[in-house]
């Protein structure tokens, strides 16, 4: 019967190994480099029996300051805080040194404490799961966030470490720093972009940073995107994650295939192919299959639906840069205008981003103040459509400006707009901001450094 199951579940005894705590405790007063790597890795409360959080507890203290661990130092400690007895007295202390010979399997034993640890936290986690489920006072996608959100906490909680010394971090540190600079990034410490301007400004797209990639349409903001997605993924083998909520993923991936084959999407759409094109396309194909690039086309997803899926992502593919196609196009569970939606949504993003420790791309339209000014098209942070909260929230904020777009033949300086892009950073919380000027070929959808080029900005198969 249901309610015998419910009665016989209550009666289980949550998941322990007392032995184990017993072989731990017994190792620390038998090493003090056992105790040391106890303290480090284990809290108190990763014991089972209330007993044994009190007699770490009491070692950790003594360890912090400094004292001799023993057994009989240790049952002067508990004496003098009065609380001899409540651990079992002097006699189970005895029991607890003379439980194991030798601390040589710490470790092991540690692992096995924190296993058993994580177990009861992921058992009380579901029981709250259930008691939210039963009380029926949320919306679905709130108690499916709530779920994950406790569920990946623990994924997290066991990876995480305590605190440490300076000297090991020190030493890590440095090799870091030594890896970096004999590294052929060219001082990327973050994901590498593939342009040597943009990698030189940014070091690359940094881990827990919100950058938005702004522009008016036709300025080949997912073109670019999808460009970085590549270099990434092929060049350097790391996984992307892509939402796509204004294209199918089919159109992504004819896209991709494009601007790696470097063939006119247009020829392919009208089937109006050369032999050669079709040979190339063909030839590419296999590049891509293999790369690590993951596509969601889900139309109008809300915050938490993109949050549940991101995590799902990192989890499963261990993806290190996230791309969302494009802001506006989301839906926001609160907000009583779309003001204060598209705040929801970027601070949610945000939160995404550092929750991941991961970069995300999102794109974002501008608004039509681009267009009504008399002389120059540039875009600037108070163009930012619908809310403040974007340029606020984010930590970089990019513009993909194309002049010849408008018919202004020049840059500034002289120089033809024939086939550029100027990629302004308007922002870097962390860096400096400027341009970077690029060669796009609309035509494929490929971004370039200008130097990939023949003289003249002319396009040559060789330069790519």
């Amino acid at each position: 019967m249901a309610g015998i199951e419910i009665e016989e579940s209550a009666l289980k005894v949550p998941p322990q190994a007392l032995e184990v705590e017993q072989a731990v405790l017994g190792a620390m007063l038998l090493d003090g480099e056992a105790v040391a790597k106890a303290v480090e890795s284990i809290e108190a409360n990763y014991f089972y029996k209330k007993s044994h959080q009190l007699i770490f507890d009491t070692m950790a203290e003594m360890f912090e300051k400094e004292k001799e661990i023993d057994l009989y130092t240790l049952t002067e400690a508990l004496k003098q805080k009065k609380r001899l007895d409540e651990v079992g007295g002097p006699y189970y202390l005895a029991e607890i040194s003379n439980s194991i010979p030798t601390s040589a399997h710490i470790e092991q034993h540690l692992d096995v404490i924190k296993q058993k640890a994580l177990s009861r936290v992921l058992i009380r986690d579901c029981e709250a799961i259930i008691g939210r489920a039963y009380e029926q006072n949320d919306e679905i996608d709130a108690l499916l966030d709530f779920a994950e959100q406790r569920i990946f906490e623990i994924s997290e909680r066991r990876l995480k470490k305590g605190f440490a010394a300076i000297n090991p971090i020190l030493h890590q540190t440095f090799e870091r720093i030594d890896k970096l600079y004999h590294s052929s990034r060219s001082g990327v410490t973050g994901v590498p972009t593939g342009y040597k301007r943009l990698n030189e400004l940014t070091a690359g797209l940094q881990p827990s940073e919100l950058v938005i990639l702004a522009g008016r349409p036709s300025m080949g903001k997912t073109a670019f995107a999808l460009n970085i997605a590549r270099n990434a993924a092929i060049d350097y083998g790391i996984a992307v994650g892509i939402f796509s909520l204004e294209m199918s993923s089919e159109a992504l991936v004819l896209r991709l295939l494009c601007t790696e084959a470097k063939v006119n999407q247009m020829a392919v759409r009208t089937g109006k192919l050369t032999k050669d094109e079709m040979s190339r396309l063909t030839s590419h194909v296999a590049k891509l299959m293999n790369a690590p690039i993951y596509i969601d086309d889900s139309p109008s997803l809300n915050v938490l639906e993109l949050r549940a899926k991101a995590r799902r992502l990192k989890a499963e593919h261990n993806i290190q840069l996230l791309i969302i196609d494009y802001l506006q196009l989301m839906e926001a569970t609160k907000g009583e205008n779309r003001q204060q939606e598209i705040t929801h949504i970027s601070r949610s993003i945000k939160g995404i981003a550092k929750e991941l420790d991961i970069p995300v791309l999102a794109l974002s339209q501008l608004s039509r103040a681009v267009e009504s000014r008399d002389r120059s098209k540039r875009p600037q942070l108070s163009d930012l459509r619908e809310s403040g909260a974007i340029e606020q929230d984010a930590d970089v904020v990019m513009f993909v400006y194309r002049p010849e777009y408008y018919n202004i033949p020049e840059f500034d300086d002289g120089l033809s707009t024939h086939n550029m892009c100027e990629l302004i950073i308007g922002k870097q919380r962390n860096g400096p901001t400027g341009n970077v000027r690029l060669t796009f070929l609309k035509e494929f959808g490929k971004f370039g450094d200008p130097d990939l080029f023949s003289e003249g900005g002319i396009y040559s198969t060789a330069d790519f």
